[in-house]
Order: structure tokens, then sequence, then C-alpha cells
């Protein structure tokens, strides 16, 4: 069993997709650390040997923010943006969209669910 950022990644799969279960780490950061670390594309995760796996784990503990510290971060931006309260932070905090989406047509889920949590 590969356990690579607290993350079990599942034994049948390819290396460079097993890597992608692991929250921070997509397509193309999977397919660096396979070719930096010369894990051939045809390797599956069950076919890893220790000393690979921790290779992995060390790789991507030095270059990469993933799983916890990257959602503590990206929740941190979310709080300081609603602190400052500039545009983006009142969006957030009134739960629509951020990015200049249209909320006459699209967004009304959201405020249909809100207005039914509150009554």
């Amino acid at each position: 069993m590969a356990r690579i950022a607290g993350i079990n990644i599942p034994q049948n799969k390819l290396v460079h997709i097993g890597l992608t279960y692991i929250y921070g780490i997509g397509d193309k950061f999977s397919q660096q650390i396979c070719s930096s670390l010369e894990i051939p594309r045809a390797k599956r995760v069950n076919e890893l040997t220790d000393e690979e796996i921790l290779k992995i784990r060390e790789y991507i503990d030095q270059n990469f923010k993933v799983e916890g510290d990257l959602r503590r971060d990206y929740s941190l931006s979310i709080k300081r943006l609603i602190d400052l309260a500039c545009y983006r932070g009142t969006r957030h905090r009134k739960k629509l969209p951020v990015r200049g989406q249209r909320t006459r047509c699209n967004a009304l889920r959201l405020i249909r669910l809100r207005i039914k949590i509150r009554k």
C-alpha cells in the first residue's frame, strides 16, 4: 500500500495517474514528478519499490504544497479577502459568484438554497 502525503494511492493505477489522487497534484505535476525521478510511464503503483515511494514522498515534500497545507492557505486567502471587505471578499461573504458571472439566471440555485436555509 503506497501512502504518500497522507493519501492511500490506488494499487492498480499507473503511477502518474495515481499521484493525481493527492490534492494539489494534477496531471502536469504528476508527469513532472515521474520524469524527474525517472519512473517509467507504464509502471503501476503496486510495482513501485519502497525506495521509489520514499523518493516520491521526499520530492513532493520539497517541491509542492499539498493536502492540508494547500487547503489551509486557500481558506486563509479567502478569509483575508473577507476581512479586507474588498469586492471579492464581500462576494465570498454573500456566497455569490466572485469572478463577474451573471446572477440573473445562473446563480439562482445558490440564492434559493440560502433563502430556504434562513427560513
